[in-house]
């Protein structure tokens, strides 16, 4: 174990706490498991810990830093207010501190989660991504006339596949723009509408700064759904169990694979992870289409950490077992102008 530290665990919360709120009975709920997971490894790693929960009062932020004078802060601030948007000023707040902090930068939290902007980069780097056009929720709508059919509808700047559903494909142009004005009215944000790529969609995790590492593939089976169209990975998909048991959905390893898929998605991911200027962790979900084209659907900084999402479990199959993972992401930050 590295030595110990003073580390912040600062976190989102949907309702104001005070500062010394132990969480206690929060982290049994399983909405919660990310940071009670992070916070019992940081415990095992033998850290000395403070909670903050941050909900509409960025001031608390600043009052626990200056009195605490953390060595670290490990950042898992989904948000700011309950809008998922302002994760990047939460890493921007602390950058201007001067203090170190877990997880992307404030410019890869932006450009990744606005799905257009990281598409234009991507594409610019010579990697695939769906065709895709974005409709201004400040515009007048008219008609859609791209990309070509059929197509998914997505808020620009959401994560977890919220505002996702089976209702997103969309088959004609109408359609889609009934949905696009479901999204400005119902999230209050511009959407993107993208090809709808057909085939398997894999999930792939890469830890590092400038030496990075690229953990076992994972992969979203379908299970009972049959209709090309309907195996997407929509919110109930990612987060309902009762729907994934109905429908025979899982996540699990890759197998299978044709050969060299896995390098080709390795390199793939590597080189869109330097394009970004990402740091610390990501996640790319990826689609691979019948004729062996690799897709990058979306790019996930700062994704889910929880013992049982894909990164953790992808971590441990490659022999970096929980508590491990979580020092590991504290010594990036603190060495976070290379590994």
């Amino acid at each position: 174990m590295d030595k110990k530290l003073k580390v912040l665990l600062v976190f989102d919360c949907p309702y104001k706490t005070e500062r010394s709120y132990d969480f206690a009975k929060e982290f049994k709920e399983p909405d919660w498991d990310t940071q009670a997971n992070v916070y019992e490894a940081l415990r095992e790693n033998g850290h000395d810990i403070s909670l903050l929960g941050v909900f509409d009062d960025i001031n608390v932020l600043v009052e626990e830093i200056n009195q605490n004078k953390p060595d670290v802060v490990f950042n898992i601030m989904e948000g700011f207010r309950n809008k998922t948007k302002l994760e990047r000023n939460a890493a921007w707040f602390l950058e201007m501190l001067g203090i170190p902090f877990t997880g992307a930068s404030p410019a890869a939290l932006l450009i990744c989660n606005d799905k257009a902007l990281s598409k234009k980069i991507l594409s610019f780097h010579k990697i695939r991504v769906p065709n895709f056009h974005t409709f201004s929720k400040n515009k007048k709508l008219k008609s859609v006339k791209r990309p070509k059919l059929p197509v998914i509808v997505k808020p620009l700047c959401e994560e977890a596949s919220v505002g996702i559903s089976q209702a997103s494909v969309a088959d004609s142009h109408d359609a889609a723009l009934e949905r696009i004005k479901f999204i400005h009215e119902k999230t209050g944000m511009d959407a993107i509408v993208e090809e709808y790529i057909a085939g398997r969609e894999f999930y792939v995790s890469v830890i590092g700064n400038k030496a990075l590492e690229v953990l076992p593939v994972r992969e979203m089976k379908f299970g009972d759904i049959t209709d090309p169209e309907s195996r997407i990975a929509t919110y109930k998909a990612k987060w309902d169990d009762e729907y994934r048991k109905k429908w025979g959905i899982q996540n699990v390893f890759a197998n299978n694979m044709p050969e060299g898929l896995e390098k080709k998605m390795t390199h793939i991911c590597k080189t869109a992870y330097r394009a970004l200027n990402l740091n610390s962790y990501a996640r790319f979900d990826l689609r691979v289409s019948s004729d062996g084209k690799i897709y990058i659907l979306e790019v996930n900084a700062n994704p889910c950490l929880a013992k049982d999402d894909e990164l953790a479990q992808s971590a441990e199959k490659s022999g970096l077992e929980y508590a491990k993972l979580i020092q590991k992401i504290v010594s990036l930050a603190l060495n976070n102008n290379g590994d």
